[in-house]
């Protein structure tokens, strides 16, 4: 199963509640397949959606699916309202004029409090969203073919403190979210909680790799650094001592030189910590660029 149909399927865990249920469905109608006088048609490849559609139209509005997969079909399935009395009672009770054209609108006045808004988000999502596996990236979206309804829940949306991006793909209209943390809030509100919980894990595992990847490039750096460095000070180390000028330094010197050669690898705070008597990084550094500036000098 996709992420996506694991959070589908935790929200379908949510209770029918008689108080939420109308705005749940309202959610659903806005975002499916298609709404119109003659039918509701839901499609969708979720078996926990499946599940809970008939108790939750029979909770909010009182009908029954007269079009209902076939057991044990899987993939993308239909299930669908036809039956015209039906489709009056879905109708009237999300306070639809009784002829005339069907107009799509958010009417805010079913979703008046917290709890329904949060249930027709939930609709909303299971019909016409969608949501990224959080190890491959950061993006909720909802689908709907009604650019009204699109501009609609954007303001519901900012009403509810979160702020969304809009698109257009195949006539139809996305509105969108691709940060982390917003999408976790979304998940919680809509009543998926768990998911929130792996969007977050994914994150904190996505930002320990990042913190790791950045202290082993460092690391790998300042070994190339070192390493470097090492090579042009044996370098120098070794035309002093064939030019016959390094037996003639002072003992400090002398020993700068010695450490250096005998330990190529170590960083100048490794090589301090190795005289004797022990000396100061900036101490060690002094004497071993001393030693470089006398090569320089005879080249």
């Amino acid at each position: 199963m996709s992420f996506s149909s694991d959070v589908k399927a935790e929200l379908c865990r949510s209770d029918i509640s008689s108080r939420t249920a109308l705005a749940e469905c309202y959610g659903v109608l806005l975002f499916c397949n298609r709404f119109d006088r003659r039918e509701a048609r839901i499609v969708t490849g979720s078996d926990a959606f499946i599940a809970r559609l008939p108790k939750l139209f029979s909770r909010a509005f009182g009908v029954r699916f007269d079009e209902l997969p076939e057991k044990g079909s899987t993939g993308k399935r239909t299930i669908a309202v036809t039956d015209q009395a039906g489709v009056a009672k879905i109708l009237d009770a999300l306070g639809c004029a009784p002829s005339g054209l069907l107009t799509h609108h958010v009417n805010l006045g079913l979703l008046e409090d917290d709890a329904s808004r949060a249930a027709f988000l939930r609709g909303a999502f299971l019909a016409g969203g969608s949501v990224n596996d959080p190890k491959k990236g950061y993006h909720l979206e909802l689908v709907t073919g009604h650019w009204s309804v699109s501009r609609e829940l954007t303001a519901l949306f900012l009403d509810m403190s979160f702020e969304p991006r809009s698109a257009t793909r195949g006539g139809n209209y996305i509105t969108y979210f691709k940060q982390s943390g917003v999408i976790e809030d979304l998940l919680t509100t809509m009543g998926a909680p768990v998911s929130a919980m792996s969007v977050m894990s994914a994150k904190i595992e996505k930002d320990m790799m990042n913190l790791v990847n950045r202290k082993v490039n460092c690391d790998t750096a300042n070994v190339t650094k070192t390493v470097e460095a090492s090579a042009q000070q044996t370098a120098d180390i070794r035309l002093l001592r064939q030019s016959g000028v390094l037996p003639t330094l002072s003992d400090k010197l002398r020993e700068a030189a010695r450490l250096r050669e005998e330990n190529p690898e170590l960083s100048i705070g490794e090589l301090a910590e190795l005289a004797d008597p022990p000396v100061t990084k900036s101490g060690l550094s002094h004497r071993l660029r001393k030693l470089s500036e006398l090569a320089a000098a005879l080249r």
